[in-house]
Parts: structure tokens; C-alpha cells; sequence
């Protein structure tokens, strides 16, 4: 009887176990456990690329575990965890994992002050300051063909036309030449020089060369910059700041590192 009872007892606990173990893991494999936090961490993660969490979702996460949980059991008796590529695949994983969550953490704990985002933005606003340009240009490949171009608007010929049928910018060349409003630093020294040096509906007399061909510039108006307030691109400055940040603290690392 005494027997008996110890028998039971036995087969009583190890069910205890076996339902505590099962409790805190999302299934047993083989007898290896497959881990809740990971399944959690997955739904997680999806959530975070808009998959909304649901039981249908983590059913699917933790089938798709056990899928290969079942095949890494598999591949580990048929050895090919001692793999020489297999060993390269899961140190360049490592790597990349562990690079991404220094990066992560780098992201999370550095702090950005009032005065350094403000003194960031009055350096940003003040290169955008000034005036800004409305031109258009007619990009050509030798100075023969500029020459010819300035020859035309000089008898009074289409600036936009000229520029649709003979400019090589193909990104201007549709809109007549226009490039829109910008700041004078947008563009190659050659360019702004010639193109502030002109006023308001007045053309280049003579081609300006650069690295790109040559240029026939008309000014088409300018106006004063007025740099976006703070508040509206505080976002977007603060993200800018933290990525020259992390750029700058890989480059103190790497000037540290012993390599040989």
C-alpha cells in the first residue's frame, strides 16, 4: 500500500513539474523547451511593423517556432552545427545583432539638451537665411552650343522652349529649366556666382562652365528666406543630431580599436 502511495506521489509531482514547465514555456519540443519571452518578444516586435497582437498571431509565432525548433533538432544530430559556413552564418548574425542593439541602446540613453538643439537650430537657420533664387538654366555640353542658345534669347526666343528642347539636366529640362526656390549654396560655386550676379528676368551674356557642361542661367526672382520655426522641425533636427552622434561615436570607436 505504502508502495503503492509513493508510486503515486511520484507520478503525481512529476505531473506538477512537467504542467509549472509547461506553464512557463510556450511549448516542449523533444523535451526542449521552447520559451514564452520569446514568443512575447516576437509579438512585440511585429507590433511595433503594425501587426496588430491577437491569439490568432501568436498561435501562428509559436507553430512557426516549434516548426524550427523541430528542424534545428534536426540539423544539431545530423552535426551540421560544426558547419564551417553555418559557423560563419551565426558569427556574422551575432555581429549584426549585437552592433544593432548597442545601436539601439546608443539611440535611447543619449539625451539631447534645450540649449544644444536650439544652438544646433540658430546655426542650421542662419545658412538658411538670406535670400533664396528662383532660376532656370539650359544645360548643354559644349560652349558652341550656349553661345547659340544666348544668341536665340537675345533675338527674343522662349526661355522655357529652348530650355524643354536642348537642356541635358533632365530633372529641370521638362519644367522649362526651372530649379525652384533655393539658397544660393545649393549649387556649384561656378553657378551661384553667375546667378546672383544677375538681376531680376535678366539671363547669362556668356555660357558658365562647370563640372557639369555649361550652363545659360536666367534669374527668374528672389525673395527673402524665412528658415521653418523650430517647433516645426524639432522632430526631425533631434533625429539628425542623435544620427551625427552615433556617426561620431563609431568613428571614436574604430580610431581606439587596436587593428592590425
Amino acid at each position: 500500500m505504502l508502495k503503492s502511495t509513493l508510486k503515486l506521489s511520484t507520478a503525481l509531482m512529476a505531473l506538477l513539474l512537467s504542467a509549472t514547465a509547461f506553464a512557463q514555456n510556450a511549448a516542449l519540443v523533444n523535451g526542449q523547451p521552447l520559451s514564452s519571452d520569446l514568443v512575447d518578444f516576437i509579438v512585440k516586435e511585429q507590433a511595433k511593423r503594425g501587426q496588430a497582437p491577437s491569439d490568432e498571431v501568436r498561435a501562428q509565432i509559436r507553430q512557426e517556432l516549434i516548426n524550427q525548433e523541430v528542424l534545428k533538432q534536426e540539423a544539431i544530430k545530423k552535426g551540421l552545427a560544426n558547419d564551417k559556413d553555418v559557423k560563419l552564418q551565426t558569427q556574422m548574425m551575432n555581429q549584426a545583432i549585437l552592433a544593432n542593439a548597442l545601436h539601439e541602446n546608443f539611440m535611447k540613453t543619449t539625451k539631447l539638451s534645450d540649449a544644444e538643439v536650439q544652438s544646433t537650430y540658430d546655426k542650421i537657420a542662419k545658412m538658411m537665411g538670406g535670400e533664396e533664387y528662383r532660376a532656370s538654366h539650359i544645360l548643354v555640353q559644349s560652349e558652341k552650343e550656349a553661345k547659340d542658345i544666348i544668341a536665340q534669347l537675345d533675338k527674343g526666343a522662349n526661355f522655357a522652349d529652348l530650355a524643354k528642347k536642348n537642356s541635358k539636366d533632365p530633372g529641370s529640362a521638362k519644367n522649362g529649366g526651372d530649379l525652384d526656390w533655393a539658397n544660393a549654396n545649393s549649387f556649384v560655386p561656378e553657378f551661384s556666382k553667375a546667378m546672383v550676379a544677375l538681376k531680376k528676368g535678366e539671363y547669362t551674356k556668356e555660357p558658365v562652365k562647370s563640372q557639369f557642361g555649361y550652363h545659360v542661367i536666367m534669374l527668374t526672382d528672389v525673395r527673402k528666406a524665412t528658415p521653418p520655426a523650430l517647433a516645426d522641425i524639432r522632430p526631425q533636427l533631434e533625429q539628425k543630431m542623435l544620427n551625427d552622434k552615433w556617426n561620431q561615436y563609431q568613428q571614436d570607436l574604430l580610431t581606439k580599436a587596436k587593428i592590425k
